[in-house]
């Protein structure tokens, strides 16, 4: 071995590929983030919400105010540092603000949750490569980059949600539980109290206790599969059932549960006519007041959500000219164009959604396939065959499981909802084609390798194809069309 290939080895590559993954998240969320000096779709309502929190006039939003607290927090401090000192400014939200005052908060959450699903990605496996795959495939998500560069509230939602599994997960590997449970359930509370559905992050969970409690009885009976397959198979389920009912109870019930009361104290400070419970009676009956898959152009049923069928149009307007540019603040016009298009559009990676929705599906087929002969044999009281797969089981239900009770609780939801009530779910199934992927690429097969390969280009190929339609920038017409492949994606 050279010199100079031992230095290469030595080099903490993993520390270097997670820490470019967060630079390059960062770069593409911040980079143009004043482009549009206007509201772009409900930044029409939180940034306002926020700049009204701020004016001490607090506006009913629908939601927890934990939100709002943090997108008003974002533009007190960029009126108090250079951050808001651009000179393009408007007053939509009701305060004078440069668009990034009240986006460049959400960008920099934003840019931290590739890192977060490298984290959950490693701590369920133990697989550096896993995570950098995981990490890479997170920063290659459209809709998570334009909620990143927006003041919209989904992406604090998923970032305390996936920061509630990494803690939870961490505990789990710690012999001091304590601490990472504490914040573990405060993440979850937290997740809830941006919004409601925040609370299936911790659902997931529950069904992943209970899961593996089930498992360790079937492991009792001797016919259990946790007792055929290899250690690292059930780890996760293993460290689970060294939480008891008292360790749910507390950590995961009660400290998200007093969390979510704390979130309101600020807002109910400043409304003390109206109670604690009052709030959540408003919350209720707002939603049950929205209308239903007619009430706005772009609501899409929860079950078109894994293919992407309806995306959901921010922003859109045209240029007919070089002199006639709309309210932006970013690369010019092409010379040779005669007109310009500007669209931003709330659409995952395409090929990243529709590999993402194969993968975890069959993930899903498979585990009920495993589920099923299981308690086969415990009612024939047959014994146990050797393993047919060398899938860890433990993962595999970790990520079903986690997706299932994220998605599946919309099907029972008529109100109108858009596609970026699935991102919670998107993520799970986005860990279950990184983890396919990261077994390919370390498989001995050489078709195999090829297979994650391709898939790790294609990702990236499609992320940089409709990267115009994630920050905004200008489109020729037929550029626009190139990028709509279905009529419902307009």
């Amino acid at each position: 071995m050279t010199l100079r290939s031992k230095h290469l080895r030595d080099l903490p590559w993993f520390t270097v590929g997670i820490a470019g993954v967060f630079f390059v998240s960062l770069l593409l969320r911040f980079w143009g983030l004043g482009r549009f000096n206007t509201l772009v779709f409900d930044e029409f309502y939180f940034a306002k919400f926020a700049s009204h929190y701020l004016k001490q006039e607090p506006l009913f939003e629908g939601h927890p105010p934990l939100s709002t607290y943090l997108i008003a927090i974002g533009i007190w401090i960029a009126n108090h540092t250079p951050i808001g000192a651009d000179p393009i400014k408007n007053g939509f939200s009701g305060l004078y603000l440069s668009p990034i005052s009240y986006r460049w908060l959400n960008a920099l959450t934003g840019a931290c949750i590739p890192p977060i699903v490298a984290g959950i990605a490693y701590h369920l496996s133990h697989r550096r490569s896993y995570a950098l795959v995981a990490g890479i495939f997170a920063a290659a998500d459209g809709l998570f980059l334009v909620e990143s560069r927006y003041a919209l509230i989904n992406i604090y939602l998923v970032l305390f949600g996936l920061l509630g599994h990494w803690l939870f997960l961490l505990a789990l590997n710690r012999s001091h539980k304590g601490i990472w449970l504490v914040l573990s359930g405060i993440s979850f509370g937290a997740a809830g109290a941006v919004k409601w559905n925040g609370f299936g992050f911790l659902l997931g969970i529950y069904f992943v206790w209970s899961a593996a409690w089930i498992f360790r009885w079937l492991q009792r009976t001797r016919l259990g599969l946790a007792r055929r397959s290899p250690p690292s198979a059930v780890a996760l389920l293993t460290q689970s059932t060294r939480l008891h009912l008292g360790h749910l109870v507390l950590y995961l019930g009660i400290i998200p549960a007093v969390t979510y009361w704390l979130s309101w104290l600020p807002y109910m400070q400043m409304t003390p006519q109206t109670s604690f419970w009052e709030w959540q009676t408003r919350i209720l009956e707002y939603h049950n007041r929205v209308g239903g898959m007619d009430a706005h152009p772009y609501c899409s049923p929860w079950y078109t959500w894994p293919l992407m069928l309806r995306p959901v149009a921010y922003f859109y307007q045209a240029a007919h000219g070089l002199n006639e540019p709309p309210p932006i603040v970013g690369p010019p016009l092409p010379s040779s164009a005669t007109r310009a298009i500007y669209d931003v559009h709330a659409m995952g990676n395409p090929i990243l959604w529709w590999l993402s929705t194969a993968a975890i599906g069959l993930l899903a087929v498979w585990l009920l396939l495993q589920v099923g002969q299981q308690f086969l044999r415990l009612i024939t009281r047959s014994q146990p065959a050797q393993t047919p797969a060398q899938m860890e089981f433990g993962i595999v239900l970790y990520l079903v499981s986690n997706w299932a009770t994220h998605w599946l609780p919309w099907a029972r939801v008529d109100r109108c909802v858009f596609i970026y009530h699935y991102m919670g779910s998107a993520t799970f199934a986005l860990l279950a084609i990184a983890w396919m992927c990261d077994r390919w690429l370390n498989s001995p097969s050489r078709w195999r390798q090829v297979a994650g390969m391709t898939t790790l280009v294609l990702v990236l190929a499609a992320f940089l194809f409709w990267l115009p339609l994630y920050l905004g920038l200008p489109l020729t017409p037929e550029g626009l069309a190139a990028r709509r492949w279905f009529q419902s994606w307009i």
